[in-house]
């Protein structure tokens, strides 16, 4: 068995679990109001809030014999400003999110990269991920990871209680290019496959 979420390096990067001494940049990330725009679950407001959140989301995925589930630090500090997850549920569902201040310099995809490697090491059959068809940046992401979009489906989305167009996209790690999710396209009465996307 691979030791439970294995530290990783990149260029510029190093992944590795949120701890304790995390927590305050840990709130930083997920109360930025725009980085967290399109995540399922308000921006955090206090930091209480914080350490249920990181004790409900990561604490128990840490206690876990397998997780990916990534605190995303610059080298040069340690300090994590955003994070990579592939969830080990039957989804296998890639997810990440960065503090605003770091768009746009290719981290996320960075990072990505280097936890899709890993999860392929460790004979992941295959990932998902599924964007906001109005964040079509994140899209952008998972198509330089390699993963290709599938279908779209709409789903009532909670504790936001909005009803959102989601993009399916996925990617086969184990040579079965065939293979497709099709789980959100079952569960959505509305489903359909975008010709321009």
């Amino acid at each position: 068995m691979h030791a439970n979420t294995p530290p990783l390096q990149t260029a510029r990067l190093m992944l590795r679990k949120f701890t304790d001494g995390d927590m305050d940049a840990f709130y930083r990330i997920f109360s930025d109001a725009e980085a967290n725009r399109f995540l399922p679950w308000f921006p955090l407001r206090s930091a209480a809030q914080a350490r249920r959140f990181f004790e409900e989301r990561y604490a128990a995925k840490y206690a876990q014999p397998r997780a990916y589930a990534y605190a995303v630090c610059l080298k040069s500090d340690d300090v994590p400003i955003g994070y990579v997850n592939v969830d080990m549920g039957d989804a296998h569902d890639l997810g990440y999110g960065l503090r605003t201040e770091f768009w746009h310099r290719g981290i996320i995809s960075e990072a990505a990269a280097a936890v899709v490697a890993q999860v392929r090491k460790d004979g992941l059959p295959y990932i998902t991920a599924t964007h906001d068809r109005d964040n079509p940046r994140s899209g952008g992401v998972m198509e330089k990871l390699g993963m290709r979009y599938q279908y779209s489906y709409e789903e009532q989305w909670q504790p936001k209680n909005a009803l959102v167009t989601f993009r399916m996209y996925q990617l086969n790690l184990d040579g079965n290019g065939a293979r497709v999710y099709k789980k959100y396209w079952d569960a959505s009465a509305v489903h359909f496959v975008e010709t321009n996307v």
